[in-house]
């Protein structure tokens, strides 16, 4: 369940890279795009989409 970030922001997020869907995870807090496994960060409630902040993950 999404309880940090709007459900209504999430649907508009998409990766800066490749302009896929983002999965909100909840610990540590994040989005994850499924695509190219960049991983932004979710500090205060607001998304971190900047691309030289994201950590990649298989």
């Amino acid at each position: 369940m999404l309880d940090m970030i709007h459900k209504d922001l999430l649907e508009i997020l998409v990766c800066p890279v490749c302009k896929k869907p983002l999965e909100y995870r909840q610990k540590p807090e994040s989005l994850k795009c499924q695509q190219c496994h960049r991983v932004y960060a979710v500090k205060d409630d607001i998304p971190i989409m900047l691309v030289d902040e994201a950590t990649i993950e298989n």
